[in-house]
């Protein structure tokens, strides 16, 4: 059987959602399981709205009515007006419409993830209902019955052994009576609560079901023609690499590459089920195959910007060494505040590491410093890696540039800049 991932970029419209139903008539005959991200940029605007919500804005409703109309506009390009949809989508907001009538929880990661996942379910209700309407027998399933989390919102860590009891004893079946359309990102606690993998992680989902149904592969459809050295967004003369190794892929999805959630690959590793990026624009074009071994060529570097970086220093105040126990300190408090640090380096009095900016986990971070430390810390930064790089390449990045931190090694150099 194989696994489908739907971004949200190829199902912004309802020329997307078309598209998609052309690629999968393309694998009729076939066991299908399709894993559906939000569409466009709903996660975005869903998060906007939790923002609102949380902070008493008056902007509210204004907000979650453009995420319905925008969702209403692509049902009415789909479907007739006595479509069984439209009353499937007004279910699935009313949800929302429910939670923000009361005052909000005191976990705000809770508040996140009940009313991000919205975008997922639904998407897959209009993605599966299209595929029934032009012909191809689906099925909706909701995820949060299978993949089983742990309670660690906005962050879910997966309980491996009952999710794949889940899929393994009740998808097969389901499969043999059609395709299955599912929700990405999405997981499910022991008490009913929805969590999130972390932002992005609509491939990890899909890596998911396949290592538990032992899939013959992923295919995760993409608006880039496969894996590329460098964002497209931000470099013109970038070049798609047609192999990588799992170890390869690890390495760029840990220093950021975006392309794929740094939690795919090793389901997929461990179970040696290859993973492909296509072009939903073009899907009859190769791709990006990742597998056990690869023809590998770094003609240029593997270059990955993470934007929004904080960089903090912290040093004691008695002006001691930065020993082991300080750092145990430390790196408890990056913990308890989910907080993951991208390069780090220490010296004799300080130690410095830089991370991505989320507002709220960082003011919790600074409170955990109690009055033994001295803290300092830059903001609006830019974290460059490269990867295979030669020493021409570090310069023609950094020109112009101030450099707060860098790390050279044989193959990777990580600098921070402002």
């Amino acid at each position: 059987m194989l696994v489908f991932k739907f971004g949200g970029a190829s199902v912004k419209d309802a020329a997307g959602v078309i598209n998609l139903s052309n690629i999968v008539k393309k694998y009729e005959g076939q066991k299908l399981l399709i894993v559906v991200s939000a569409m466009g940029k709903t996660t975005n605007a869903l998060e906007k709205l939790t923002k609102a919500y949380i902070n008493g804005s008056r902007d509210l409703h204004t907000v979650f009515d453009e995420i319905k109309d925008y969702h209403y506009n692509i049902v009415k390009e789909l479907f007739a007006p006595n479509h069984p949809v439209y009353n499937e989508v007004a279910n699935t907001f009313v949800e929302i419409d429910w939670m923000i009538e009361d005052e909000p929880h005191a976990d705000h990661d809770f508040i996140y993830d009940q009313i991000v996942s919205i975008g997922e379910l639904v998407s897959t209700r209009i993605v599966a209902a299209y595929l029934n309407q032009t012909g191809i027998k689906t099925q909706w399933l909701d995820v949060r019955g299978y993949v089983h989390t742990d309670n660690n919102y906005r962050e879910g860590n997966v309980n491996w052994d009952r999710t794949r009891a889940s899929i393994s004893q009740e998808i097969p079946a389901l499969l043999d009576n059609g395709i299955v359309v599912t929700q990405g990102f999405l997981g499910g606690t022991s008490e009913n609560f929805t969590t999130t993998l972390g932002r992005e992680g609509s491939d990890y989902t899909a890596s998911i079901f396949a290592s538990c149904l032992n899939a013959e592969s992923v295919t995760t459809w993409k608006d880039v023609p496969g894996i590329l050295n460098a964002d497209p967004k931000h470099f013109a003369d970038t070049v798609k690499f047609n192999e990588l190794t799992y170890a390869e892929a690890i390495e760029m999805t840990y220093y950021g590459a975006s392309v794929i959630h740094p939690k795919t690959i090793k389901p997929l590793q461990n179970a040696k089920i290859p993973l492909l990026v296509k072009s939903f624009n073009d899907p009859s074009a190769e791709g990006t195959i990742i597998k056990e071994t690869a023809d590998m060529h770094f003609d240029k570097p593997v270059i990955i910007l993470k934007q929004n970086q904080v960089l903090l220093s912290i040093s004691a105040r008695d002006y001691s060494f930065i020993s082991e126990i300080h750092l145990s300190e430390i790196f408890n408090l990056f913990a308890q505040n989910n907080i993951k640090a991208n390069v780090m380096q220490t010296s004799a009095l300080s130690f410095s590491v830089c991370f991505d900016l989320n507002p709220e986990r960082f003011e919790k971070l600074l409170a955990g410093f109690n009055q033994n430390y001295k803290v300092k810390y830059n903001s609006e930064l830019t974290l460059i890696t490269l990867r295979h790089y030669k020493l021409y390449d570090l310069k023609g990045l950094v020109e112009n540039r101030s450099i707060l931190l860098e790390q050279v090694s044989r193959n990777t150099a990580q600098m921070v800049v402002k």
